[in-house]
């Protein structure tokens, strides 16, 4: 699957949807971003099931300051709506194909758990 350019109305329904989005927030000047941009390219070939989002932080100001993006570029991995990964800096291809497989083998029923058990946890605390 080739990538989609990410907007606030298709990244939404991106990560809103069942299954695995791969967001990466980069921007035109970035020389790091130019770097992850080709790798990213390439993988989202490789994993036909998975959605691959790029979202240009230059044109997409919002969407950049709802999800926190201090630095570019920055990787982000859905699953189901959750977020799973968070990584500022490039990302090695190898090291893409590993955190994709990785959120292929999880088991979102226990992770959807241990969320609301942390939650259950934190709300306590208060």
């Amino acid at each position: 699957m080739s990538t989609i350019q990410g907007n606030e109305e298709n990244l939404k329904q991106a990560i809103e949807n069942e299954g695995i989005v791969l967001v990466d927030f980069w921007a035109p000047w970035c020389g790091p971003c130019r770097v992850f941009g080709p790798v990213f390219e390439k993988v989202s070939d490789e994993f036909a099931d998975v959605s691959f989002v790029k979202v240009n932080t230059q044109d997409e100001q919002g969407i950049a300051g709802m999800f926190q993006i201090e630095a570019i570029p920055t990787l982000m991995v859905f699953r189901d709506s959750v977020l799973l990964f968070r990584q500022a800096g490039v990302v090695p291809e190898a090291g893409l194909r590993e955190i994709i497989t990785q959120a292929q083998q999880l088991d979102m029923e226990q992770v959807r758990k241990e969320i609301a058990e942390s939650e259950a946890n934190a709300s306590e605390e208060e």
